[in-house]
């Protein structure tokens, strides 16, 4: 017996985890005011970095006496250049409880050489945070783009800790809560939450970030991309919108567009709002299909941007494939793209609830995702 198809699709069906879907709003034509053809040291290009500085900031409500830098290479750009400016002062510890976090631990203890500490968790599971020592330089991600789990509140990081904080939060800026006051350093990029365009990394630093900066310098080499001294001193320019590499006007002009419209749908708390919304959303539905759940063990850390589910259904034969099959047939059906689970991540789906995507696109999904796994249950069935 052929199974029924829903009714009606999302009208976005776009629920990549990166590049994310644009702002509801987004139309080409928005991008008119881009400077084309100017340089960004122009004075109409500096203006536009610095609006997209301190736009960021009043969104976040990042603290004054912080700096934000627009930097090359997305998030992992930023990322890179915080660890290779900063570590190596103090003793380091390493967190990681996905394949994003993996990879900054194989680039200190490889790439860096230092002798760190380093406490990992499975998928769907995160360390222990108490246990952290955090008079140490500590690493990590907010939250685990490819497994779903986040911090759930930055009350283990103590005010008067010793070291600093590195936290790559790429997949929960503007979508979370972010405690600025127990955070040094915070990257993240432009392509995740506000749906803007790669290859643009936003890096913020604390006080206590600058002044590491400028009383330290690394025993390795920095390439020219990775500088951000000179003499000892910081390079401010970089903080006001004196980019250190040629920057795209075009996706600036793309980012300050989202910037905009997350504002009209009232700032940080409304696309928090929005995130959480589309999440719940999912819940509903895991709560109420006994072969589906939730990577993402413990309900306080599970994302609300990257949400990541596990197929439970004892009569699925290879878990992989039988996720990919799924993945594959809502793709076909134009109900959902690029919901596969990440490459390194256990079998199952990842689905993008960050605050561009529509709830009711989330609603209009779900069906399809229950007509997908039925449809693909039939099909295993008939293939044995």
């Amino acid at each position: 017996m052929a199974i029924s198809q829903p009714a009606t699709r999302p009208a976005n069906p776009r629920f990549s985890s990166g590049p994310c879907a644009k702002p509801p709003v987004f139309d080409l034509a928005k991008l008119s005011d881009a400077p084309l053809g100017r340089s960004h040291r122009a004075a109409v290009g500096k203006a536009k970095l610095l609006a997209a500085i301190e736009e960021t900031r009043d969104i976040l409500g990042v603290p004054a006496d912080y700096k934000i830098g627009i930097v090359p290479a997305s998030d992992t750009g930023a990322f890179e250049m915080a660890m290779w400016n900063l570590l190596g002062a103090r003793p380091v510890e390493m967190l990681a409880w996905e394949s994003f976090g993996a990879g900054w631990v194989t680039d200190v203890v490889k790439q860096l050489k230092l002798d760190a500490i380093v406490k990992t968790a499975d998928y769907g599971h995160i360390v222990d945070l108490a246990t952290v020592d955090f008079d140490k330089d500590v690493c990590f991600t907010w939250n685990g783009t490819t497994s779903g789990v986040r911090i759930p509140d930055g009350e283990t990081i103590p005010a008067d800790r010793a070291g600093l904080t590195l936290c790559d939060a790429t997949s929960a800026a503007f979508a979370m809560d972010l405690p600025w006051d127990k955070l040094d350093v915070t990257t993240f990029s432009w392509q995740k939450v506000l749906g803007g365009e790669a290859a643009h990394g936003m890096l913020i630093l604390s006080p206590r970030a600058v002044e590491r900066l400028q009383s330290y310098t690394p025993a390795w080499p920095l390439p020219k991309i990775f500088r951000l001294t000179k003499g000892g001193k910081l390079i401010d320019g970089v903080f006001k919108g004196e980019t250190i590499n040629t920057p795209s006007m075009l996706c600036v002009e793309d980012y300050l567009v989202a910037l905009d419209w997350a504002r009209s749908v009232g700032g940080l708390r409304g696309m928090i709002a929005r995130a959480d919304a589309n999440t719940a959303a999912i819940t509903d539905f895991v709560a109420t299909h006994d072969w589906i759940d939730f990577l993402a063990v413990e309900p306080a850390t599970r994302s609300n941007t990257s949400v990541c589910l596990k197929f439970t259904d004892a009569r699925i034969e290879d878990g992989a494939a039988f996720a990919k099959a799924v993945a594959k047939r809502m793709e076909t059906e134009g109900a959902a793209l690029d919901v596969g689970a990440y490459r390194d991540a256990p079998a199952g789906l990842r689905i993008w609830c960050g605050s561009t995507v529509e709830t009711a696109d989330v609603a209009a999904m779900l069906p399809w995702l229950e007509w997908a796994f039925e449809a693909e249950i039939a099909a295993q069935a008939v293939a044995a």
